[in-house]
């Protein structure tokens, strides 16, 4: 019979509605059991194989929101897009997972959820340090939740005309509105600072206001997530609009270890993942994909079947000088 990980794989290929690798699997299992000698058990497995090859698609497409590409004004504001990462494919803290699971499930469940008078979570604070999965977090939900990823272009929202802002920031919290997604603020901190600091200017102090009004206001199926690397000049008023706020960390040794044997297994022999990650320490998630995706891309060059040891030692090596450099400039 299938073992677990079979089952797993079947599961797997469910959710993601993979139809060829579930009849794929399910082929296996049959050449299993007629090689156990139980060539009757194998003989019905191959025929509703082919029974459900002859009647269609059995596997449920995902239906996701369509795409509505922004046009006027607010084209100039927002940038859309479908992400294909999932969360398994991160490495996240336990508790930043736990959290945005949960929040998914309320989103799913968000009909049931309010006929008892209560709100789905949907409104999320990620702060932590560059290049610890924050952006990559906000890709994962939109995917999982099947819903197109706007990304609120910063530069746009501010120009020289007071009060033109406050009204760009209307429009988008509209846009919120009319089409479910999820709304990623990246560098919030530009809009979020604190009312009181020494170089606030009125029309920043409008801005934060008027967030503050639409986000609290904000009754929509969207997940608003904003996302800053400098939770200190954040108003504390902030805070409290957001379901919840994620701290997201610099990885440890153990989360370096699982994400190169994620990057590299399968182009990987003989690899010591514990003397990378010593070595990688200090380095962010995305400085280790990144030196991933290099030791890969000259494995492909060279036409080697599998990373070497010495080259993603090197890999590594130039992404911990590059980030010397950035972090003492000349």
């Amino acid at each position: 019979m299938a073992n677990g990980d079979q089952i797993k794989a079947m599961l797997r290929a469910y959710k993601d509605a993979d139809e060829h690798q579930l009849l794929t699997l399910a082929l296996q299992i049959a050449a299993r059991e007629a090689k156990a000698g139980h060539n009757r058990l194998a003989g019905e497995i191959r025929d509703l194989v082919e029974q459900l090859k002859a009647h269609g698609p059995i596997v449920p497409k995902r239906q996701a929101t369509p795409i509505v590409q922004p046009k006027g004004e607010l084209a100039d504001l927002v940038s859309v897009d479908y992400p294909d990462v999932r969360l398994d494919d991160l490495v996240l803290l336990p508790e930043v997972r736990h959290r945005l699971d949960r929040m998914m499930r309320e989103q799913r469940q968000a009909g049931k959820i309010r006929e008892f008078g209560l709100n789905p979570r949907g409104k999320l604070l990620f702060v932590g340090p560059p290049g610890t999965g924050k952006t990559m977090s906000a890709k994962a939900v939109a995917a999982e939740l099947s819903l197109p990823l706007f990304t609120l272009r910063l530069e746009s929202l501010f120009t020289r005309f007071m009060g033109e802002a406050a009204a760009k920031l209307k429009l988008i919290f509209e846009n919120i509105q009319q089409v479910r997604g999820v709304y990623l603020f990246d560098e919030f901190d530009a809009i979020g600072q604190q009312r009181a600091a020494a170089n606030d200017v009125g029309e920043i102090r409008r801005i934060l206001n008027s967030f503050l009004q639409l986000v609290e206001q904000d009754q929509s199926n969207s997940v608003v997530i904003a996302a800053t690397n400098h939770p200190e000049l954040l108003d504390n008023a902030l805070f409290r609009r957001f379901d919840d706020v994620l701290r997201f960390e610099m990885p440890s040794r153990d989360s370096l270890v699982e994400l190169l044997k994620r990057r590299l297994a399968r182009n990987a022999k003989s690899l010591d993942y514990e003397v990378l990650a010593a070595e990688a320490s200090g380095l962010s998630y995305a400085d280790i994909q990144r030196a991933c995706d290099d030791a890969l891309k000259d494995m492909i060059i060279v036409a080697h079947d599998h990373i070497a040891m010495h080259d993603m030692q090197l890999a590594i090596r130039e992404r911990g000088d590059d980030r010397k450099t950035f972090s003492n400039p000349l």
